[in-house]
């Protein structure tokens, strides 16, 4: 299943693949519980993923690309009842819009844009990151990041998350292996028109994160696929960007 989700990942990137997803518009067909596990497949799946190197890009440095990421979800039978299209995948496929742009003191800024083909649903995030070892020839590089990601379109439901996470990388002639750990903190609240659905009140958790990946550089053109682990739940991200 791992090289399955990210072989569909990586072909994502060059082909129209089936994506996963319809407008949750049937939460009222869930229980609190039900509610609970969908909330937290989507808070693996929507939560910021920078799916970039630790080390600084300094203040020319820039990264703009597009990505796809497929996430397990965990409780498909959940998504198929809060779904009106019954939509009974056990993944979820995410285009991404992606860019990095590098500033002075080690610090770096991102931000991704995705929208779910044949939905309203889109989401975007953001993220800070500042570079506490930039990294040297011989030494690894080490950052601290703080993310946020804020989903749109879905009447009956307001969704966001927020992240911390620390992470490390070191290069080897054009390979960049990283990895990290964090925590994930979800905001789920069920509400349609500023109403309350009917027997649900809102969820907030968090999750711990782990995360590793490894890039690739030819001249401008960078080849990245990570895997993380939010929760139960693995989602595998592959992604195509020019920068330096």
């Amino acid at each position: 299943m791992k090289n399955r989700l990210l072989a569909c990942a990586v072909s994502a990137l060059f082909v129209s693949p089936a994506f996963a997803g319809e407008d949750i518009d049937q939460l009222k067909n869930l229980g609190q519980g039900e509610f609970l596990s969908l909330s937290k497949d989507l808070g693996a799946a929507f939560s910021y993923k920078a799916i970039v190197p630790a080390e600084p890009m300094g203040i020319m440095g820039f990264d703009v690309g597009v990505e796809v990421t497929a996430t397990q979800m965990e409780n498909s039978d959940v998504w198929k009842k809060a779904s009106s299209a019954n939509d009974s995948s056990s993944v979820l496929y995410l285009p991404k819009l992606h860019a990095h742009k590098g500033l002075p003191f080690g610090i770096d800024v991102g931000a991704s844009y995705s929208a779910l083909p044949s939905t309203d649903i889109s989401l975007m995030g953001a993220e800070i990151r500042y570079a506490i070892l930039d990294g040297t020839f011989a030494t690894p590089a080490l950052a601290i990041r703080g993310t946020y990601s804020n989903l749109s379109g879905i009447d009956e439901l307001n969704f966001s998350t927020k992240g911390i996470e620390l992470s490390i990388s070191k290069g080897f002639i054009m390979f960049t292996p990283y990895g990290g750990m964090g925590k994930v903190w979800v905001n789920s609240d069920p509400k349609g028109d500023a109403k309350d659905i009917a027997g649900l009140t809102s969820e907030s958790f968090s999750e711990n994160k782990l995360f590793a990946g490894i890039s690739m550089s030819l001249l401008l053109v960078n080849f990245t696929v990570e895997a993380d682990k939010t929760g139960d739940n693995t989602s595998y991200s592959a992604k195509v960007s020019l920068g330096f």
